[in-house]
């Protein structure tokens, strides 16, 4: 099976070349054109019509609405949509629905793991759709991947992305706050961080994030305001209307937005402070 890549961003991009050498790469595009990507193709719809898997990488609901508005007349019996886009469950269904009337099938594919994990392979699917299709598409998706949870349905996949994006977002926040008091107290980041990885609070997002830090390098590997859309989203799934931590956390990315950080690093942050 072929498989070919929408979107070829931060992390698009990498998987793309991953599933170039891995020789099952048969097509690529990209709004922003680099034709001299692998298999770049002129159209998404040419991409589509060149292979059996059309995997989608972009920002928003928006974008994947307008995507497949243009994939439609391609996409039939015998080919496969990976959303990999991060977007609401109600945007998922309306998706699912989209693909699965012309006779194709959607399995909803988000992720977990920036750029150094794309990089080294170590993304984390969490997947959402039939059984079936998940076994089906174990081997592709292993190429870029380390592990691939099957969630259950396509909404429950793409709602639990978002719950880990909140918690990834609160942590940042949280770290954030807690080295300006202690550099505020005269406390190095040696022996901040130090102590903290000795602490029941440390966390991998603390280690991928002190590098960063320490050296105040806001080169992105997931952006302001990519987190700040998964906040905006999940602010708008029925029953989180009033999750105060999210609240607060969305606020803080918003002002990182109008700061000027947007295309920074999440970890920007800490530069409010």
């Amino acid at each position: 099976m072929k498989i070919g890549v929408i979107g070829l961003g931060i992390i698009g991009g990498v998987w793309a070349r991953h599933y170039e050498a891995a020789g099952v790469l048969a097509g690529a595009w990209n709004r922003t054109a680099q034709p001299d990507f692998p298999r770049w193709k002129a159209t998404p719809e040419a991409v589509a019509s060149a292979v059996d898997i059309v995997q989608i990488v972009v920002a928003d609901p928006p974008a994947v609405r307008a995507l497949l508005q243009r994939l439609l007349s391609v996409l039939g019996p015998g080919k496969i949509v990976v959303q990999s886009s991060t977007i609401d469950p109600a945007s998922s269904e309306e998706f699912r629905q989209l693909v699965i009337r012309k006779g194709a099938r959607y399995l909803e594919a988000p992720f977990t793991g920036s750029k150094p994990a794309a990089e080294q392979k170590q993304t984390v699917y969490y997947l959402g759709g039939d059984a079936a299709l998940v076994a089906e598409l174990e081997p592709l998706l292993s190429l870029v991947s380390q592990t691939r949870f099957h969630i259950g349905t396509n909404r429950q996949a793409a709602t639990l992305k978002l719950a880990m994006n909140l918690n990834i977002a609160a942590q940042m926040e949280a770290l954030s706050e807690a080295l300006v008091l202690a550099r505020r107290a005269g406390i190095s980041d040696d022996i901040f961080f130090g102590a903290m990885g000795k602490n029941v609070g440390y966390s991998g997002l603390t280690k991928l994030k002190e590098p960063k830090l320490r050296a105040g390098d806001f080169a992105p590997q997931f952006s302001v305001k990519h987190m700040l859309k998964d906040m905006r989203l999940a602010s708008g799934i029925n029953g989180c209307e009033e999750f105060p931590v999210l609240d607060t956390v969305r606020d803080c990315l918003a002002a990182a937005e109008r700061a000027g950080f947007a295309d920074e690093d999440f970890s920007a942050l800490i530069k409010l402070l």
